[in-house]
């Protein structure tokens, strides 16, 4: 895979040097906000994470290569989106051959991280098992990443266009353990609580950074997943955003649209319903994520 890596300067230095570093996703920038807004964004994420001492990543695959932190200019790209493909963990031989530009998915921004070396991945909420999965069969890539790629996941918890009970379910079959930042309880995206409890709840940075080491140390291969609830100022209600969910459920059965198209365009219908309020909390708790995953990567980094 080295010869498909390419790391930008900042990065390796920090990397060789053994400095905090924290992985970002470009899925969020060129299917997740509209241009120019996710490019204002881009450089905030960034900004927060160099605030907390960690130098950023954002991943993506350009030009036939696996780009592990992104120039301006990359970074316009993507946020332009002009055939930019999202890519998941089954697409990413196809777009390193043909050269295609793709932004990367959870799962996929856990590959690359992990094979630069970078151990805190900070982003909104992850993928999960939709709901009526049981029929259907559509569970993200996202939780067989968690399973088998040795990466943290600072997120959201899980959106709530998902199941979440199913989707906890899943990662305890698979062995991935569930972290609160502060709370017992599994965030919702949007909302702070979702009412599915969790075992473990974290007093701060330094607990979880010594769980990560523990885990790893012991060869237990396989990521964690850190849930980090959206600050009280910006969380939705979580009775209200179900009426919009299932509002936007039904239009997307009405327009036919599944499998990788299904997450971007409930999240439209939903910034649509919500008059633009979802789409502010998106962007409150991702740039929250990597506040805190950035703290992490730092006591990870003295560990």
């Amino acid at each position: 895979m080295n010869g498909y890596l390419d790391i930008k300067p900042e990065v390796r230095e920090a990397l060789e040097a053994g400095r905090p570093v924290v992985a970002l996703e470009s899925t969020i920038l060129s299917h997740g906000m509209p241009w120019p807004e996710n490019l204002d964004f881009a450089a905030r994420v960034e900004e927060v994470v160099r605030a907390e001492g960690a130098v950023p990543a954002t991943m993506a695959i350009m030009g036939g290569k696996l780009k592990v932190g992104l120039s301006q200019a990359d970074l316009e790209v993507m946020c332009r989106a002009e055939g930019v493909g999202k890519v998941s963990r089954r697409d990413v031989p196809v777009y390193l051959a043909t050269g295609k530009n793709g932004a990367t998915t959870v799962a996929t921004t856990m590959l690359i991280a992990a094979q630069a070396g970078v151990r805190v991945f900070a982003t909104g909420g992850i993928g999960g098992v939709h709901r009526h999965g049981e029929v259907t069969m559509d569970i993200s890539a996202d939780l067989q990443e968690l399973a088998h790629t040795s990466v943290a996941v600072i997120c959201a918890g899980a959106k709530q266009i998902l199941d979440i009970g199913r989707t906890l379910e899943y990662l305890e079959t698979m062995g991935v353990p569930v972290i609160g930042v502060g709370t017992d309880e599994f965030p919702a995206f949007y909302c702070r609580r979702s009412g599915h409890k969790l075992d473990y709840a974290a007093k701060d940075a330094a607990e979880i950074a010594a769980i990560l080491k523990a885990k790893w140390q012991l060869g237990l291969e396989g990521g964690v997943l850190i849930a980090n609830p959206i600050q009280e100022e910006h969380g939705l209600d979580f009775k209200y955003m179900e009426g919009i969910i299932d509002t936007a459920l039904r239009a997307a059965d009405e327009a036919g649209v599944h499998g990788k198209d299904i997450t971007p365009f409930l999240l439209a219908k939903v910034k649509e319903l919500t008059g633009g309020e979802s789409f502010k909390s998106n962007v409150e708790l991702a740039l929250n994520n990597a506040r805190v995953a950035a703290r992490i990567a730092v006591e990870y980094a003295k560990a």
